[in-house]
This record gives structure tokens, sequence and C-alpha cells, in this order.
């Protein structure tokens, strides 16, 4: 945010434009790392609620099918009514999304604060992005890239080390994300507001979903992959560490944190590294190695060796990084200016879906497969979908590298 623009903060303090965009960037990584801290709290829950594989994946479902809702709806609102109002809203649903997790004794109180949370995760994304986009126009492109996935990846990791080592494993975690919620509510008013605002807030709600024309063909090539990559984040963020309990046999909550914080990492450098490659070079870096990921990680399962499965999370994570970005990169820049708002509503609605429906039929099939089988079927049509894409890309009409 740019401090030359209107301000309610007064003129005694005005902070430099790093500590705006370092504010900014806390935030947005608060949100995603407030959504993957309860991944390595879940079997706990399993465990002291006796809840099943499916009421996991219903609760992370629950969660990004709210945080859909919430992009579709006031994704865009910051642009209307102003950034510091969309902001302080998202940070107080998700301080008390974390009270409720603190408090929650039954998977409804559960699920409750997923969808508050997902809902203030939804609100925060666009938010937060456009915010230090206002105020950092040079650094905004990377520091948007991969502020998710570092949220993300301290989310898990020490989620599953409060879990592991410290006491009141479901409640420390939550304690830590509402304390640091609290804080940058409190130097929230030092904080510009850089737009002014405009007329059409009502307007803005309404979901508007459409495909350009010029983009449906490449949409339809990269849509088996992008499935499938949104479908294996979703896994890992729902029942992977499960699945490392069961494979392994390691009851430790933070080697099942560590795997997941290892999928977002790996996907983080990759972002920055492939930064200036092609978003279609990308994209078939995060193919190929999505379908190798998966590939070492089922490896692992079945030889029951975390290591193995501790590489393919990392191989993975290139691929679920790639994927991501190459994705975001070739499509976005065949809508016009004005077809973009449609054109993003239409992949977030088919990533977030995928997100979340695929785990809950992983939920439904372990009861009566077992975990690692369901782990099986799961992969290995997360591979078939990506070969899928591989092949569309290469057909003669139109190459994915063209568009």
């Amino acid at each position: 945010m740019s401090s030359t623009k209107p301000s309610n903060s007064g003129d005694r303090f005005r902070p430099s434009t790093g500590m705006i965009t370092l504010y900014g960037v806390i935030a947005a990584a608060l949100f995603s790392a407030s959504s993957s801290a309860p991944t390595p709290v879940y079997h706990l829950y399993q465990e002291s609620l006796g809840l099943s594989h499916l009421m996991l994946t219903v609760i992370f479902a629950s969660y990004a099918i709210s945080l859909l809702i919430s992009l579709l709806t006031v994704g865009g609102l910051s642009d209307y009514i102003g950034r510091k109002p969309m902001i302080l809203a998202a940070l107080l649903l998700n301080a008390a999304a974390m009270i409720i997790f603190v408090l929650a004794g039954s998977a409804t109180e559960l699920i409750l604060a997923r969808v508050i949370q997902g809902f203030a995760t939804g609100a925060a994304m666009t938010t937060m992005g456009a915010a230090i986009l206002d105020n950092d126009k040079a650094r905004a492109p990377i520091l948007n890239s991969v502020t998710a996935f570092i949220g993300l990846t301290f989310g898990s990791l020490v989620s599953g080390a409060f879990v592991a080592w410290l006491p009141l494993p479901t409640h420390l975690i939550y304690v830590l994300l509402f304390a640091i919620s609290a804080v940058l509510l409190l130097l929230l008013p030092l904080i510009p507001e850089s737009t002014a605002g405009k007329p059409g807030a009502l307007g803005a709600i309404v979901p508007q979903v459409r495909v350009p024309r010029a983009a449906r063909r490449t949409l339809a090539r990269i849509t088996p992959v992008n499935i499938a990559g949104w479908a294996l984040g979703g896994f890992y963020f729902s029942l992977m560490p499960s699945l490392v309990r069961a494979a392994t046999g390691l009851t430790s909550p933070f080697v099942g944190g560590l795997v997941v914080a290892l999928l977002t990492l790996t996907a983080t450098f990759v972002v920055l590294i492939l930064r200036n490659r092609p978003g279609a070079q990308v994209l078939l870096i995060g193919t190929v190695s999505l379908i190798a990921g998966v590939a070492v990680t089922l490896g692992g399962v079945w030889m029951h060796f975390s290591p193995v499965l501790i590489a393919g999370a990392m191989i993975t994570g290139i691929g679920f990084g790639g994927c991501f970005s190459g994705a975001m990169r070739t499509i976005v820049p065949l809508a016009a200016p004005d077809e973009r708002a449609g054109l993003l509503a239409a992949f977030f609605v088919q990533s977030y879906l995928a997100f979340s429906l695929p785990a809950v039929l992983v939920g439904i099939a372990a009861p009566v497969l077992g975990l690692s089988y369901s782990a099986y079927i799961y992969g290995a049509a997360v591979m078939g979908l990506a070969t899928i894409s591989l092949i569309l890309a290469r057909l003669p009409e139109k190459a994915l590298s063209e568009a």
C-alpha cells in the first residue's frame, strides 16, 4: 500500500514503504498458515472425537468450498470499499476461527471453524495481493506468488512441531495464530489506505464466471493437470499425515507435517526459480514432475519407508508449484482485461472443486479399501489426468506453447 494515497492513520507516524509491504506479506502468509495448521492436528481429532477419514475430508472440504464462495463474491470488494475494511473483516474472522478451533469439541464445531476460516482466507487472498501491488509494484508479482506457499509451509511445519513436542497439542498452534492476528489488527490503524474506492460494491459481489472464446481450447487442454494438481493438494492437506502414519507406522505428528511442508516449500522454490521461464514450459515441467512425484510417493507407501515418502513430497512439490504457476501464466494472458475476472472465476471454481471433492471420495473409499489402497487409486488417477494433459498439449491443432 502506498503512503502517498489517502490515509486514516494521522500524521504522527507514517510507516515506510518497506514496513507496509512487510505488513502485507506477513498478513497474507498468516491466512495460508492458518489454513494448513489443522492438517497435523487431524489425527488427534480422530482419536479424541472418534472422527472417520470421511469426516476429516468433509471438514477440509468445508474450508475449500467456503474459500471458493468468498473468492467469487467478496474477492474483488476491496476495489470498491477500500483495502483496510476488507483486511479488518478478514483478520476478525480469522481470529474468530482460531477461537472456535481452541474450543471445538465436535465435528460440527470444526466445520464451523473451517467455514469461517475459508471465507476469511478467500477475502484476504485478493485483498492482500492487491494491497501489496498498490504499495510495491516492482516486487508484488513475486511476493504474491510465494507468500501463500510460505504460509502453508509455516503452518504445517510449526503445527506439526507443536503437536509433537509441546503441551496442549490441539490448542497451542491456534493460540499462536490468534496472537499474530491480534497484533496485525492492532497495527492496522497505522497502515494507510491505498485506494479511494468506487461505486458499484453491490454489483461486485455477484459472481461472474465465464471463459472467453480465445481461452477455451487452452483451458480444456490444461484442465486435466489442473484438476490433478489441486486434487493432490487436497489429499495432502486432508489425509497425508494419516497416510504417513498408516504406511510407515511413525506416529509423530511432526513427520506428517514435515511431508506436507516439504510439498509447499519445494513449490515455493519452484515458483521463484522458474519465474522467468515461459508459462507453457513451467507447466510442462510441473506436469512431468507431478507424475514422477506421485509415483515415488506411492512407492514409499508400498515400501513403508518414510525417506521415499519425503523424496516423493519434494518431487511432487515441483509439480504442485509448476502446475499452479504455469497454468496461471498460460491461461490469464488469453483474456482481454475486461474478461479476466470471469476467466479467473471459472479457473478457481474448477481448481477449488478439485481441491475438495476428490479428497471426500477418498474419505468414502478408505473404510472399504483401506487408506493405502485408496491412495494407490487416487495417485493413479492423478497421474492419468496429468498424462492426458501431456497428450493434449501435443495435438497438432494448436500447441499449448503457441497459446
